[in-house]
């Protein structure tokens, strides 16, 4: 059973994060979601990352349509958001980080070789695929507990 918040919430505040900050954020997620263009539609895939020098990392598989997206688009790359949060469903506080920036798959082998042992898929398949994506725009908030008067 999912707990529930209260009825008449206490007031909050929605406040920046530098870019810093959101980035220690994101990269202490287990998980987030990729939003991508698929047939010239947005795609959301929950996926779990690995954020290395400021580059967030995902594996992908054969057929998953981000490893399409990216596919020989190494030079170009693609443009893709990628968020993630914790947000406490019953106080309704915590965080929000969203990167925007290119998606490029990841060909070289040491980089390969290095993001494979450092980030394990989350699912029973084989993740052959690499894409690591440059963040060009990170916006994130924290939502915190505000006062009666800011409501």
């Amino acid at each position: 059973m999912r707990p529930r918040p209260p009825a008449e919430a206490p007031p909050r505040e929605l406040v920046p994060l530098e870019r810093a900050e959101a980035l220690r954020l994101l990269g202490g997620a287990p998980f987030g979601r990729i939003v991508f263009t698929v047939r010239a539609l947005p795609a959301i895939r929950p996926v779990n990352h690995l954020l290395v020098d400021d580059t967030i990392v995902i594996r992908t598989h054969d057929g998953a349509a981000l490893t399409a997206a990216t596919a020989g688009r190494e030079d170009t790359g693609v443009v893709v958001a990628y968020e993630a949060d914790a947000i406490d469903p019953v106080t309704r506080l915590g965080w929000s980080v969203v990167v925007t920036g290119f998606a490029r798959p990841v060909t070289d082998p040491v980089r390969l070789a290095r993001y494979r042992a450092l980030l394990s898929p989350w699912v029973s398949a084989s993740m052959d695929h690499t894409v690591a994506i440059q963040p060009d725009l990170v916006a994130g908030h924290r939502l915190i507990a505000g006062t009666a008067a800011a409501s």
